[in-house]
């Protein structure tokens, strides 16, 4: 009977798929076809259950449960079947006359687990808040372009939507489906097992893949939020994490408030098992008939057999077990290795933005906050931390301990955090009495001494911005070794990646000291900005995020000035955000976004470097002093409850008396930005007149598909004051003409003086022929000198500007002393690389870079001077690096010698200028320099010495060599969270780029499972595609990705193709002219 309902389901599913095309019948045949299978399955989950359970058992029998699509209703269609184990069920006695697969019959996992209704997310993409410090990072270690953005899992085909659904009893059988995996899980490879069914299969025309999308949204189901029908309280939850057997259990005890009768109550739970529930209320104990899984929902419903009344005031006990993942999300395990090198784990916890449900059932909505009390139940000799302070701990048998934390402020579950593990650490108060201590792995407290520093500072800074105390009284920060975010600001427990908080004075680079300064401010904002007022909803993550992300440079400027963050802040976030807005592919800052797949989508630059753009550009425009008067107002009004945009902007404009809403709605609803063009006209001996035009600025340069009109404030500086601001004004119709005094016609005049605005400029001839003079003269600020260049090579790519007139102009900055200017310079000159290595200029496009780069160098030689600046530092690193990329035989040369001098021990190389000498001897190094490269990485224990190593390895001339850089970090040897930057760094490099896509290409299935989709492999997809610069290139990516497709990488696939598109249509644009411009130069 089984096996024959099997065969019906699939024929059944098997028939509906062939008419995946024909829309109008498919909408007619699909319910009758899901009918009929589930009505197969349901009866073969009768036989099976008659198969598993003896009839002697004395449990409850394993019920399939019809699961209603609407979770507020007990109500349910005939055909919403869906599998649920009783929640009562224990691990059942199996039948021997049923076999197993070997596969299965081998697995720890017990029985029930097959049938109960699992999360069609489980081991999903990991979360996107991850990286966007790490992105930081990796710019300026290759200097390249932006990383673009995560995206959401797409909708499944119909088999899979239909497979996917009663996982349970088809993954023993059918054979579209690998044994035991769920085809929506990431690491089950769907598309490539359908095709196994399929002959050669062709890409759909333009018009079926409109009709095959159609198909997919009317499939997709509306993704609801929690009821509010019942809401917590207060927590009280106990963990027991088993960290050899990488499980774990738990128990809540939650105060829970029913507002209106029901006989439902729905929280969300994902990958863990609920044992056993029971709500106390009014004398009354109740135990629910049911619990209902929805995968899609990543929830459980807990259905009694009679109504609570409305007004009830009860405690819900619930018990459940779990798994310690190993996908940096939820509760997971973190590998670190003991004294005598051997492997031991950590239990941590990464919750944003919805895997708290992943540790404990939950109301996992940022606007659904409780307090919480939180236990830990941990062996003996580890460290037990969480939000708050120990107020009791307890011998327990076993040598385990009780750990009782005192009780959190009301806050969202996905700031809530437990660590376990073996960790030293140092301490310290900040000067308004906050104990601050940061953790570090054994053996290293002394590398938390930069981070303990920062912080203690940091904590009074923002109480006096904000004019509002930190509420907790202790503030942790704590190196994970396993952590796939740059870092987490849980409250009261930050979480960091060891290479953006520990700190070796002897091995640790400038710019990573400065990067763990800015993250520890980003970090530390959100314990205002985030846990103490919280969004409403995720469509505001960028309330979040922005803010950090611009207060963090407020913050590390008020304790380092030195290091001029305010210019970096337009490299570093300014002009990443805009190379991603200026793509069809864009988003608003404010997007509305349902199912935590979409969720994941947002964590990106524009939710981070857009926003904290555009308030800079906001801070400028109301002047600092309403901006902080507003935010106190804003902190104040809002604290420990929840917001949306509309919040701020109504704080800052009753600051500031200017019409916030109206100036900054366009901002965050319009994706993309504008480009302000302007022409001049002297109108008498003193008089200027500008005539300013706005439109939306497009990559491509082509018309824009919508008319989006902003209301853009724009500042007006000139050379009578450089560095003052001689006019503002908005911009808020498409074109207006503003007259400027005192402006003779000799004077240059610069728009958007300081780079501030949100907004490329786009200038007439004559104008631009009056500013390069100033460039030359440096009398132009350097952010004007940087906004300025960056302004041109945005025009070049657009197709407005041709790229040998902006190399012409490029030497107007031979004389540049600023690190950020340079920077820039080197950003868009690294996109022209790309360009230029399809082609047969790349000799004399190193020429070109030689000449631009050499005399910088020259100035600054190899050794620090005494005093030197911060910038110096920096810049002497970025020029050396650039100039053995264009293969300047003394550079080379000289970071050889060092090379070897440092290799030897006679002379270490300064950690600033390890990547220089490392690029140079790997360029074209032989296998014997590889293996050397190899032994030093074995040789450190710091994960910043072996992603400066590991990364460089990418910069091989061999593609036999480059081909084992990609072994290597597949292999065991660099952990996960590293590994994709390893293979990024063959790929940008021209000889890897077609090898690296290649490998992509024959190992997809293996990279897929090893990444789930989702974030980093996205981040990999970009890389290895956006570089090439061919319409069939751009062709045969499409291609592969319409037959592979991979869960969570849509959008990045189509940025990284128009991106190709862009790359030939400029080089096809400008290839002759910049031709005859680098050879006339030699």
């Amino acid at each position: 009977m089984y096996k024959n309902a099997l065969k019906g389901g699939i024929r059944t599913a098997k028939q509906a798929w062939k008419l995946k095309n024909e829309l109008g019948k498919l909408q007619l045949d699909l319910a009758k076809a899901n009918s009929d299978f589930e009505q197969h399955l349901c009866e073969a989950g009768r036989y099976i259950q008659s198969c598993y359970l003896p009839a002697t058992t004395t449990q409850k029998p394993l019920l399939l449960l019809k699961t209603p699509g609407d979770n507020k209703s007990s109500s349910s269609s005939k055909h919403d079947c869906n599998i649920v184990a009783n929640h009562y069920l224990r691990t059942p006695v199996v039948n021997p006359l049923v076999q197993l697969p070997p596969k299965r019959a081998a697995d720890k996992t017990t029985i029930n687990t097959h049938f109960r209704a699992e999360s069609g997310h489980l081991n999903a993409l990991i979360s996107s808040k991850q990286f966007v410090k790490v992105q930081k990072q990796f710019y300026r270690d290759y200097s390249c372009v932006s990383l673009g953005a995560p995206l959401k899992s797409s909708d499944a085909p119909l088999l899979g939507d239909l497979c996917s659904q009663y996982r349970a009893i088809l993954a023993h059988t059918s054979a579209d489906v690998v044994s035991g995996q769920d085809i929506h899980h990431p690491g089950c490879n769907y598309q490539q097992t359908r095709r196994a069914h399929q002959q050669q299969s062709q890409p759909l025309s333009k018009e079926q893949e409109q009709l095959e999308q159609e198909r997919k949204m009317a499939q997709k189901a509306k993704f609801e939020r929690l009821p509010t029908n019942v809401v917590p309280k207060h927590y009280e939850l106990l963990l027991q994490p088993n960290l050899q057997e990488f499980t774990f259990k738990g128990k809540t005890i939650v105060q829970v408030n029913v507002k209106e009768p029901t006989t439902q109550i729905t929280l969300n739970a994902l990958d863990i098992v609920i044992d056993a529930v029971e709500l106390h209320y009014e004398c009354s104990k109740l135990k629910p008939e049911k619990i209902v899984y929805s995968a899609e929902n990543e929830t459980a419903t807990l259905e009694f057999d009679q109504e609570i009344p409305a007004e009830t005031q009860g405690v819900l006990h619930m018990s459940f077990t779990g798994e310690l993942n190993d996908k940096m999300k939820g509760f997971y395990r973190s590998k670190y290795f003991g004294p005598n090198g051997e492997e031991r784990y950590a239990g941590v916890t990464q919750f944003e933005a919805t895997d708290a449900r992943r540790c404990f059932p939950c109301w996992d909505e940022p606007a659904i906050k409780a307090t919480f009390d939180i236990t830990l139940v941990v062996p003996k000799d580890r460290v037990a931390l969480s939000n708050m302070p120990v107020v009791k701990e307890d011998s327990l048998p076993d040598d385990l301990r009780r750990v009782r934390f005192d009780r959190t402020p009301i806050m969202s579950t996905y700031l809530v955090a437990v660590v376990v593990g073996e960790y030293d650490y140092v301490e310290g108060k900040s000067d308004d009495g906050v104990l601050v201590r940061v953790f570090t792995p054994v053996g290293k407290r002394e590398q938390g001494t930069f981070a303990l520093e920062v912080a203690t500072k940091v904590l009074p800074y923002y109480k006096d911005y904000f004019n509002i105390a930190y509420p907790l009284p202790k503030m942790d920060l704590i190196a994970i070794s396993d952590f796939s975010a740059g870092a987490m600001e849980n409250w009261g427990l930050v979480t960091y990646r060891e290479t953006f908080v520990l700190v070796d004075p002897k091995n640790t680079s400038l710019m990573r000291k400065q990067s763990i300064a800015l993250t520890v401010g980003h970090e530390i904002a959100h314990q205002w900005f985030g846990n103490l007022v919280t969004m409403e909803w995720w469509t505001h993550l960028w309330l979040n995020e922005g803010y950090a992300s611009f207060v963090e440079f407020l913050c590390v400027h008020h304790l380092f000035p030195e290091y001029d963050i305010w210019t970096q802040f337009v490299t570093d976030m300014y002009t990443r955000a805009l190379e991603l807005d200026s793509l069809k592919n864009s988003h608003p800052i404010e997007v509305p976004v349902g199912h935590p797949s979409e969720i994941d989508e947002i964590f990106d630059e524009i939710s981070y470097n857009k926003g904290a753009s555009v308030i800079r550009m906001l801070h400028d425009y109301i002047g600092e002093d309403d901006f902080r008067k507003g935010m106190n107002l804003y902190l104040t009004r809002h604290q420990y409850g929840n917001t949306c945009t509309e919040d701020l902007w109504a704080a800052l404009q009753e600051a500031s008396s200017k019409n916030v809403g109206e100036v900054m709605t366009s901002w965050t609803q319009h994706k993309g930005f504008p480009v302000v063009s302007v022409e001049s006209e002297q109108t008498s001996k003193n008089q200027r007149l500008l005539r300013l035009k706005q439109c939306k600025f497009t990559a491509d340069g082509s018309p824009a598909d919508e008319n989006c009109l902003w209301v853009v404030p724009i500042s007006v500086s000139t050379s009578k004051n450089p560095t003052g601001i001689a006019k503002t004004f908005l911009l808020d119709k498409p074109s207006m003409e503003v007259t400027l005094e005192n402006v003779d016609e000799g004077d240059w005049i610069k728009i958007n003086p300081g780079t501030v605005g949100y907004y490329r400029t786009r200038y007439s001839n004559k104008m631009l022929e009056q500013l390069m003079p100033a460039v030359e003269k440096m009398e132009l600020p350097p952010l004007d000198r940087l906004g300025l260049i960056d302004d041109m090579f945005a025009m070049v790519q657009a197709g407005h500007a041709n790229t040998a007139e902006v190399l012409e102009l490029v030497d107007s900055y031979r004389n540049e002393t600023n690190y950020t200017v340079w920077t820039a310079i080197t950003n868009s000159l690294t996109n022209l690389h790309i360009l230029i290595s399809h082609t047969d200029l790349m000799d004399d496009f190193h020429r070109f870079g030689r000449n631009l780069y050499e005399p910088v160098a020259y100035r600054l030689g190899w050794e620090p001077r005494d005093g030197e600046n911060h910038l110096d530092t920096l810049l002497r690193s970025l020029v050396l690096t650039r100039l053995v990329s264009f293969r300047s035989n003394e550079i080379i040369g000289e970071a050889k010698n060092r090379f070897r001098s440092h290799v030897s021990g006679t002379n270490p190389l300064p950690a600033d200028l390890r990547t220089t000498c490392y690029k140079a001897v790997l360029q074209d190094g032989d296998e014997q320099i590889f293996e050397e490269m190899l032994n030093l990485y074995r040789a450190t224990d710091l994960h910043e010495e072996q992603d400066r190593i590991s990364r460089a390895l990418g910069c091989c001339g061999d593609v036999k060599l480059l081909r084992r850089v990609i072994d290597f970090a597949m292999s065991g040897e660099v952990r996960a969270q590293d590994a994709v930057f390893v293979i990024v760094a063959v790929a940008i490099n021209p000889k890897g780029r077609d090898m690296a896509w290649e490998f992509f290409k024959e190992n997809n299935k293996q990279l897929l499972e090893r990444y789930q989709g989702g974030f980093l492999l996205s981040r990999l997809i970009k890389y290895l595609i956006e570089n090439f610069a061919s319409e069939e290139k751009a062709k045969e990516v499409e291609e592969f990705f319409q037959v592979n497709q991979i869960p969570g990488c849509e959008r990045t696939v189509s940025q990284a193709v128009e991106t190709i598109r862009l790359n030939a249509a400029w080089l096809q644009r400008d290839r002759a002219q910049l031709a005859l411009f680098l050879r006339d130069d030699e």
